[in-house]
């Protein structure tokens, strides 16, 4: 696909993002920031992408575009893509009359009785999101937030799960104006989809190898107690002790995974399972303690959900680290990890 620069620089700087007074007004305190962020050239495809006008398209390198300039992260960048569709369809709407929602005004629909602006400002679409970035990146932890969480801590909107059927196409879009896979920015390990891998350490044995053909994922090698982090905000839906076949759900008390295992005991030792959106589970095995979660708990992406350990058919400290794609897990959905990340913007 062909690409064309959206923004260059002469002698003096020029960009595609002018900015009215209002929006420099609005992006001042985080325009020039950005530290560590990692931030590519902004780019357009040639043509216009599958399934966007080029009204839609237009509209979408502008909010990509002015993330860029304001240094946001690319998740940032895609929870603002998958706003606009479902606000908007990416159309800069006027007052729609009767059909309109109170004063809501444009990409966002925000509204200027509640503080976005005037109608002409809110009508930019710089400004628009602008205004948008300005409010998410005021929001604490947005980046481990699910996308349809830290949607609708900007936009409050009456029908907060909606964002998320627009994440994948966003994460798309994002991609292709960003020229390329997006990275992981501000040394936080969250990729643009929301993923992040769930404990540093080496990758040992691999998912269904030809010596271990019954492995359904992948170990990856760390110290006893290291921090096991949820790999993608989700609910979790099992926290059980498994040793030697047999499963017990925690009592309190003292449970068979509450010491080390050994090679041919059988079972995940203490282990839990999150269910994220699409219902891809993930499940961490081995832990050294009853993990720190709780059934029907919502997590978000880099929190702590228990700590490595060598419970049940283990033969050292590692996490046991496995994906399904369906719900509940079984054997049949079990996925490779490392392909499964790599996908979502995370090397394990």
């Amino acid at each position: 696909m062909g690409r064309v620069a959206l923004w260059v620089a002469t002698g003096a700087a020029v960009a595609l993002l002018l900015l009215t007074s209002a929006t420099a007004g609005v992006v001042s305190s985080v325009f020039g920031g950005g530290g560590g962020s990692c931030v590519g050239a902004v780019t357009a495809p040639g043509a216009t992408p599958a399934g966007l006008s080029a009204e839609q398209a237009r509209n979408a390198s502008v909010i990509v575009t002015v993330g860029e300039r304001m240094r946001v992260p690319v998740r940032g960048r895609v929870i603002a893509v998958a706003t606009a569709p479902q606000e908007s369809s990416l159309i800069n709407h006027g007052h729609l009359g009767p059909y309109n929602d109170h004063d809501s005004l444009g990409l966002f629909q925000q509204r200027p009785s509640q503080g976005w602006g005037t109608p002409e400002q809110i009508k930019n679409p710089e400004y628009a999101a602008a205004t948008f970035y300005e409010r998410l990146l005021a929001v604490p932890g947005w980046e481990r937030l699910p996308l349809t969480d830290a949607a609708q801590k900007v936009q409050r909107s009456a029908y907060p799960d909606a964002y998320a059927k627009h994440e994948t196409r966003a994460t798309e879009i994002v991609t292709a104006y960003t020229g390329g896979p997006l990275p992981m920015c501000d040394g936080a390990p969250i990729s643009a989809s929301g993923w992040t891998r769930p404990v540093a350490g080496t990758a040992g044995s691999g998912f269904r190898t030809g010596d271990r053909p019954g492995h359904d994922g992948v170990d990856i090698m760390a110290g006893k107690g290291t921090v096991i982090r949820a790999a993608s905000g989700g609910a979790v839906v099992r926290v059980r002790c498994n040793v030697g076949g047999d499963s017990w759900e925690p009592t309190g008390g003292p449970m068979p995974c509450d010491g080390d295992g050994y090679p041919g005991l059988g079972g995940c030792g203490w282990y839990a399972e999150i269910r994220h959106a699409g219902d891809v589970v993930s499940r961490y095995c081995h832990m050294v303690r009853q993990p720190m979660v709780r059934i029907g708990q919502t997590v978000i992406a880099g929190q702590p959900i228990g700590h490595v350990g060598s419970s049940g058919n283990s033969s050292g400290p590692h996490l046991h680290y496995e994906i399904h794609e369906g719900y509940p897990a079984t054997e049949n959905n079990a996925v490779d990890p490392v392909s499964f990340t790599r996908g979502k913007g995370v090397a394990l």
